[in-house]
């Protein structure tokens, strides 16, 4: 089950607490080596990027359908794509498409070689994947969930694979691990707002050289942990 259903999936069980939660957001590597899952770059398969295969809107809706500008707007926002706006107008002028390497090979043409280690259509088809599967909004919905399904005492650690996921999840633990929320300028505290959390990690962990040689896929994760306060 998708983990917004966390307080469900738990009431199922039977379980009023858990005492430690690990969230890995990144793409399954088993979706990313199925060509036919629609993730892959260097696979050709289907325009698809679903992570549950019943959802209504498969990638291919949004590459073939969106005007130029939402399209430019969605990379931009999901991918952080300095060239969003060239990138939507060659794939608008190129469709339809309808499989994972035309797409690449369209950014590709547009926007030049590989970027370091990473291929040029990688921050488009992140942009996409997220959108179609609404993965910014799910994740804000599961923290909240996350923190009450806690014990006190027990951790919470989210891993993340991309600056946009990362802050929801730094912006997240450093409002909960707070008494106070109002404005810095207020002189009086009306919150009421109470921390529920204690940060055990300032700065988000990220993996070592060694890690990176072992499982390349790693290199971009970023790590961040928090603990249930007893009285939360």
């Amino acid at each position: 089950a998708s983990y917004t259903c966390l307080n469900k999936q738990l009431k199922r069980l039977g379980w009023d607490a858990v005492d430690g939660i690990v969230v890995d957001l990144g793409v399954s590597s088993m979706q990313l080596d199925n060509p036919e899952r629609g993730f892959s770059i260097y696979a050709d398969g289907p325009l698809d990027m679903r992570f549950d295969p019943h959802q209504k809107q498969p990638v291919a809706e949004l590459v073939n359908t969106l005007p130029e500008q939402q399209l430019a707007d969605l990379i931009w926002r999901y991918g952080e794509e300095k060239m969003s706006r060239k990138i939507a107008h060659a794939i608008v002028q190129a469709r339809p498409l309808t499989t994972t390497k035309q797409l690449a090979e369209v950014i590709a043409t547009t926007v030049g070689g590989k970027r370091g280690h990473t291929h040029p259509a990688t921050r488009t088809f992140q942009a996409l994947r997220i959108a179609v599967n609404n993965e910014l909004e799910t994740l804000k919905q599961f923290l909240p969930q996350a923190v009450k399904a806690l014990a006190p005492g027990a951790r919470l650690a989210v891993i993340s694979f991309h600056s946009l996921e990362d802050r929801i999840v730094k912006q997240f633990f450093r409002q909960e691990s707070r008494n106070c929320i109002c404005p810095p300028r207020q002189p009086l505290c009306t919150c009421q707002h109470k921390a529920s959390i204690l940060l055990l990690t300032n700065r988000a962990i990220t993996p070592t050289t060694t890690e990176i040689q072992v499982n390349p896929r790693a290199r971009s994760a970023r790590l961040r942990i928090a603990e249930k306060l007893e009285m939360a």
